[in-house]
């Protein structure tokens, strides 16, 4: 017997209904066109305020930059550093928000390490000891709990390497310790923000493409059978992120590459920490090395411009993967070398041109603000910022939509609203289901465990190596939207991000699409 879905459930049945009454001439006020977090932020922010909405993507949840993120929730620090002191509280009240109130169960304090190495003068040092300071001062101004994020503080030589056993030991001073939030998954994040918004009634809708957008509708394309069609809405935003310009002409943007490395856990020793490494010759610029808990570890990031058309699935240059080896080497006393690397991803900033002339300029260099942007024919773009501010690039886009076409809407309610899984720490630790999934699923963990325990053979993990069990796949297909084996391996979880693990895990992705229905 089939088991009631929640209203939150996404999948292909659901999808299928949905378009069919678009298709049908039902207008709805709103029109978000892009599902990564931002997309997915306004189609919650505009359901919530009692708006009907439809939400498109052409590809999947999270499909562009949203994924290839450094799964962090930045304070601000940077920001900082650059005076510019608004995006810091800005980020810094955002990323208390989710860790305390929206999504508990997927954000968490990550503790860092930056080792003072003889490549650290004692100066570089101490300005580096003032700006955790002053985030921790951010902290407070943003009202976020001591509990959420602990102090910073100055770590010994013998501290250091505990944390970070790989470090090289000659001419190690010590480190200083600093905390920051830390996502399980950046396109679980968009997962979960999607769910709430269909939860409040929002129609998401993945492999949908527009094809033109005005500002009272789009011309689109159902990517699944190529059927057209044109949604009426009365309010259309634009989230589309790098390829914003792409739909309305007056938008300039400057991409930035961001690359990552993946690295098998054994490889780095067992970090009990991530690690800030300085990179040589930057004052305020660091490599991050990114334990994840999953036998994996990220290192990144590259902050590199891009000329040219936009692609759908950023490539990893060589030289980039250099870049980050070399940097890491800088503080090993363990060799990592290209045969370490199995796997690597890069993401595109979509950051906004103010240089007003296009001037070639380091990317690093540019503003992360975010800008709202009405188009003459009141199509509303949303661009620049981080993922960290993506709620309130949503709630500021769905403002200007509102104010744009005069739609009668209530207050924006996602700063206190929990998304799917949300749940208080207690709450949390008391629920019968193992911890990993938790992390993960939060509230929902049970119902996933309970798939692996009705049948033992989705309990076990898909791949050697990874956690990643059938059963979750299974949820992803009958909850979380998964139509391919893409959707499965590539986003819902990151096994996609090791090509040797994607190949092995594809046999168990198509079994789950299979098994759709119940």
């Amino acid at each position: 017997m089939s088991t009631p879905r929640p209203a939150s459930s996404l999948n292909a049945a659901r999808r299928a209904r949905e378009l069919a009454a678009l298709a049908d001439g039902a207008e709805v006020d709103v029109l978000v066109v892009g599902l990564g977090a931002t997309g997915a932020g306004a189609a919650l922010d505009a359901a919530s305020r009692g708006l009907s909405v439809a939400a498109i993507d052409a590809h999947d949840l999270a499909f562009g930059t949203s994924r290839w993120s450094s799964k962090l929730i930045h304070g601000g620090l940077r920001y900082l550093a650059s005076a510019q002191l608004d995006v810091a509280h800005e980020s810094a009240v955002e990323r208390g928000i989710l860790m305390e109130r929206t999504a508990p169960h997927l954000v968490r304090a990550q503790p860092f390490v930056l080792p003072l190495t003889p490549l650290v003068p004692r100066g570089q040092a101490a300005l580096a000891w003032a700006g955790f300071r002053a985030g921790d001062l951010l902290r407070v101004s943003a009202r976020t709990s001591r509990t959420a994020l602990p102090a910073p503080r100055t770590l010994s030589a013998v501290e250091t390497r505990h944390l970070a056993p790989a470090l090289r030991p000659a001419g190690l001073r010590g480190g200083l310790l600093s905390w920051d939030g830390r996502l399980s998954d950046d396109a679980r994040l968009v997962t979960a923000v999607a769910r709430t918004a269909a939860a409040h009634g929002a129609r998401i809708l993945t492999r949908v493409r527009a094809l033109s957008v005005g500002g009272r509708g789009a011309a689109v394309r159902d990517e699944r059978t190529g059927e057209e069609l044109r949604i009426r809405a009365r309010a259309v935003i634009n989230a589309t992120g790098v390829w914003a310009g792409g739909l309305v002409g007056d938008v300039r943007l400057r991409p930035s590459r961001g690359t990552h490395l993946v690295l098998r856990s054994e490889v780095l020793g067992g970090l009990a920490a991530g690690l800030h490494i300085p990179i040589p010759g930057e004052a305020n610029r660091f490599v991050l090395v990114l334990p994840q808990g999953d036998g994996r570890v990220y290192v990144g990031l590259t902050d590199e411009p891009v000329d040219g058309d936009v692609p759908d699935v950023p490539e990893v240059p060589e030289t980039d993967i250099g870049f980050l080896l070399d940097v890491l080497g800088s503080a090993l006393e363990v060799p990592v070398g290209r045969d370490d690397v199995v796997g690597a991803f890069a993401g595109l900033r979509p950051l906004l041109d103010t240089s007003g002339d296009g001037a070639p300029g380091r990317t690093a260099d540019i503003s992360r603000r975010h800008a709202v942007l009405t188009s003459p024919d009141g199509v509303v773009t949303v661009v620049g910022g981080k993922l960290t501010t993506y709620r309130r690039m949503a709630q500021d886009a769905v403002d200007a939509a509102v104010t744009a076409r005069g739609l009668r809407a209530g207050r924006c309610r996602t700063a206190a609203l929990p998304l799917v899984g949300a749940a208080g720490p207690h709450a949390l630790a008391a629920l019968d289901a193992p911890a990993r999934l938790v992390g993960r699923y939060g509230s929902e963990a049970p119902a996933v465990h309970a798939l692996g325990v009705a049948d033992p053979a989705l309990a076990r993990p898909v791949v050697p190596g990874h956690p990643v069990t059938g059963a979750e796949l299974l949820w992803a297909v009958r909850h979380e939207g998964a139509l391919d084996e893409s959707d499965l391996l590539d986003r819902r979880t990151r096994i996609g991000l090791v090509p040797y693990d994607r190949e092995s895990a594809l046999d168990a992705a198509r079994e789950a699409l299979a098994a759709r229905t119940g």
